[in-house]
């Protein structure tokens, strides 16, 4: 699924070049929709409603009889699940610490995926973002950490998120690719080569 038109992946990945024509460093953009298909949560929400709001009712005497009960509490259940999978409803009833350990996760997972961890020096850098969890992480490799405070990149990131909360995810990357890019510039600045280990690209997945 597409989440950029192919103007803003394109703009995206030009400034993704551009940055990296002033350092050694490695950059690489990854899109995900979302980091879960959470379905466990949901179904787990509509099992607990259909068990106790039948109950409840079978107790205040509006529902009579055990058969009345189980045939509530199944169809409560089935209802309540197809309600609880809507997307716009699905991710309200998952916890925020559980959509953002999926999602670090995810990020962690494409670090490795990506090949960042194979650069040279160890200078990759992902920038990441889930849209459906508004999460943004940056991670850079064991050579940048050594040399640059984690402050530095979470600066990117509140504002990148700033940015995906306000529904402007292409100004988000471009400015975390800016941002980034300063940062790689000053610190692993381009050398006579300047190889490019890795594609200029943004990954949807």
């Amino acid at each position: 699924m597409a989440f950029m038109t192919t103007e803003q992946k394109a703009r995206i990945e030009a400034a993704i070049r551009d940055a990296e024509r002033r350092t050694s460093g490695e950059l690489l953009c990854v899109i995900a929709g979302a980091s879960d298909d959470y379905h466990y949560i949901p179904t787990l929400w509509a099992a607990v409603m259909s068990l106790l709001v039948p109950s409840g009712l079978h107790l205040a005497e509006i529902l009579h009889g055990t058969n009345h009960l189980v045939l509530g509490q199944m169809i409560g259940f089935v209802m309540l699940a197809l309600v609880f999978q809507l997307p716009a409803l699905k991710l309200r009833l998952v916890p925020k610490a559980v959509r953002d350990q999926r999602a670090a996760l995810l990020a962690k997972a494409q670090f490795l995926a990506q090949g960042l961890h194979r650069t040279e020096a160890g200078t990759g850098v992902l920038i990441f973002v889930s849209v459906a969890e508004r999460y943004v992480e940056i991670i850079a490799d064991h050579g940048i950490s050594e040399r640059v405070d984690d402050a530095v990149w979470q600066a990117a990131v509140d504002k990148f998120t700033t940015h995906v909360k306000a529904g402007h995810v292409a100004e988000g990357f471009l400015a975390a690719v800016a941002d980034c890019g300063q940062v790689l510039a000053e610190h692993f600045p381009a050398g006579p080569e300047n190889t490019n280990e890795l594609p200029n690209v943004l990954v949807e997945i």
